[in-house]
Order: C-alpha cells, then sequence, then structure tokens
C-alpha cells in the first residue's frame, strides 16, 4: 500500500485542521457523512472519534459521544488522575496487564505500572496519545496509519497498524482493524467512546443496555481477571433482558458465542438504540470513571461520572497471563484483524 503523507488530503473538503500538538506537529479532523444526515468526527491524534452525530425522531442531530472541542483539551486529559480516554483508539493492549508483566518466548517483558502497579491502556503513552497518518480518506472512510517501534513502552516487535473508519448507508459506524509485527508480540486494540443517546450534554441512567453474556471476567480488588468466570444468574450486572444503566461499572462480559449483537444501549427520550457488533471474544463495559466532576467537555458541558457509557470489544484483559483465555499474540509473519460495527437505528 503507497502510504501517503497526511498534507495529501489537506484540499479534501471534509479535511481540516483542528489544531497543533505541542512540538507544532498539525492535527487535523475529517468529517464522514452519509445520506440520512449521520455526520462523524474524527481526529487523527489517537485515530479518535471526536463527535457522532445522529437524527433523533425530531429530525434534530443529537451527539451521542463525549469529547472536547480542540487538541489541547485531549492531550491535557492525559495528564487527569486518571485519564477518560475520550473517543480514542487503545493499544496496544487494551485493558490490565497484572504488575504490567508477561512472558513471551521464554522472555518476561515489564511494561509501566500505571495503574496501581499494573499496565493499562498501553502504558504511559498509548495509541490514543499518538498521531497517526492518514492513507485513504473519502466522503465515508477514513483510513488511519500508525507505526509503534519496537519495545516503544517495552513491547517487543515493531507493529504496524491499519484503522478503517467506515460510516455506512444503514448508519452503521465500522471500524476495521489491521496490525503485522517484525517480533511476536501480545495486542488487544479497543475503541473508547463514551456514548450517550440522549446526548453528550445529559446522563445515561436512563438509558438501557442489552448485553448477551451469561458470564464475566471475575476480578480482584485491583480489576485484574482471577482467571475465573462469574455466572450472571440472578447478579445485578445481568443485562440479558435490558434494564437501565448502571451508575458505576467497570466490567469484561464474555459474549455468548453465537451472539448475533453483542451488546445494545436503548433511549426510550430519543427513540434511539445503537446496537454493537463484534468478532471479539468480549465487551467491556464501563460507566462512572474518571470525570471528577471537573471535566469540561466540547460545547462548555460538564461532564459527570455518568454522562457516558463505554462499549470496549476487545480480547480480555490480562490475557497474556492467563493460558485458558483467547490468545492474545501476534506472531510475526500473521496478521491481526478485529472487526467492530456501531449501528444505528429508530427502537420503534
Amino acid at each position: 500500500m503507497e502510504l501517503k503523507h497526511i498534507s495529501h488530503f489537506n484540499n479534501h473538503s471534509n479535511c481540516k485542521l483542528f489544531g497543533l500538538s505541542p512540538d507544532n506537529e498539525e492535527i487535523h479532523c475529517f468529517e464522514l457523512t452519509n445520506k440520512n444526515g449521520i455526520k462523524v468526527q474524527l481526529t487523527n491524534y489517537g485515530a479518535t472519534v471526536t463527535s457522532l452525530k445522529v437524527p433523533a425522531t425530531d429530525g434534530k442531530l443529537t451527539d451521542v459521544v463525549l469529547g472536547f472541542d480542540n487538541p489541547e483539551a485531549y492531550i491535557e486529559s492525559y495528564n487527569l488522575p486518571s485519564g477518560p480516554y475520550f473517543g480514542t483508539t487503545v493499544g496496544r493492549y487494551a485493558g490490565r496487564i497484572s504488575k504490567g508483566r508477561f512472558t513471551l518466548n521464554d522472555k518476561t517483558f515489564e511494561l509501566a505500572g500505571n495503574n496501581n502497579g499494573n499496565a493499562l491502556h498501553g502504558g504511559n503513552t498509548g495509541f490514543g496519545q499518538k498521531i497517526w497518518d492518514v492513507t485513504d480518506l473519502t466522503d465515508q472512510s477514513v483510513t488511519f496509519h500508525l507505526i509503534s517501534e519496537d519495545l516503544e513502552e517495552n513491547y517487543p516487535g515493531k507493529l504496524e497498524v491499519f484503522l478503517t473508519y467506515s460510516l455506512t448507508e444503514e448508519n452503521e459506524l465500522k471500524l476495521e482493524y489491521k496490525a503485522t509485527t517484525t517480533e511476536d508480540t501480545i495486542i488487544n486494540l479497543t475503541h473508547h467512546s463514551y456514548f450517550n443517546l440522549n446526548g453528550h450534554d445529559s446522563d445515561v441512567l436512563d438509558q438501557e443496555i442489552f448485553i448477551d453474556a451469561n458470564t464475566i471476567l471475575e476480578t480482584n480488588n485491583e480489576s485484574i481477571p482471577t482467571g475465573k468466570f462469574t455466572a450472571l444468574d440472578g447478579h445485578d450486572f445481568d443485562f440479558r433482558n435490558r434494564k437501565n444503566c448502571p451508575a458505576s461499572i467497570d466490567n469484561s462480559f464474555v459474549i455468548n458465542s453465537g451472539a448475533v449483537i453483542a451488546a445494545q444501549l436503548f433511549s426510550p427520550k430519543n427513540n434511539l438504540k445503537m446496537s454493537v457488533y463484534t468478532d471479539q471474544p468480549s465487551v467491556h463495559i464501563y460507566v462512572g470513571g474518571n470525570c471528577f466532576n471537573i471535566l469540561k467537555g466540547k460545547e462548555n458541558v460538564n461532564y459527570t461520572p455518568v454522562s457516558g457509557i463505554c462499549f470496549e470489544t476487545q480480547n480480555f484483559p490480562d490475557a497474556p497471563n492467563q493460558p485458558h483465555f483467547p490468545n492474545s499474540v501476534l506472531k510475526k509473519g500473521e496478521e491481526y484483524r478485529q472487526k467492530t460495527v456501531y449501528k444505528f437505528e429508530n427502537i420503534n
């Protein structure tokens, strides 16, 4: 594939300058649209979704993801006690790795213990804090490209990642990831939008969720998987029959094999539903963190811990240290592929 520099797309009507990085590198934003009026805005800082506007029943466009108005706010958000990762691409390894340590091919790798001594979301400077290249751009798709050098954040292998976001006429935001490596490595990529079908300026507590999962990963008090599974029969987090969003949740749901739809979010108020489709073994559901009631989002909105809900489709956290979890190793010469779709429809 011929890699074009981002300046190649500067005169494209849906590419605009978003701002500058601290070392004066240009950061761009891109807008995808479809014939139904959906508009998705993305930036190559972190291959991040900054805005996703969906027509509600009254035809009014509702921005259903949390975010910021400028790159400075995204960059600064990583200096918070616990960064929110709004709308970003998480890598090399989404979720937690116990004690920041894993062994591969008889060699032990020590990662940054950036979360109570455990590794979280790729380390101190994960993929969400990188300025990605753009290799392809149309009115309905954009392909971001990133090279993560060998031993960056102490992960083995030079990893090359492509992520294509497409907006279809069926109102689907489709994410397709591909990656290759020069050495055997571990990988787990995910998308970290906080969704709110009532609009990013409200809360999610009166929205309902459905998750096609019989079990969640059991975790210890540091949110590290123990290797066991918790059955959801009679559990507060049994969402096989849809019910209201909890005010606090940070759990990996094991998607039932054969599930067509992994999860759904419903807004009776806006008559909207979002369905999540994925080829990954789990969806990590997250509400209630890290906004500290001090985060000012786009359009001057104050975000709270219940402003949004994440549906992070991914492999299991700590899979490199749990032999019975799904494989997280990408071998040299093989290709990592991952596909996730967020589809928007009216409930009725």
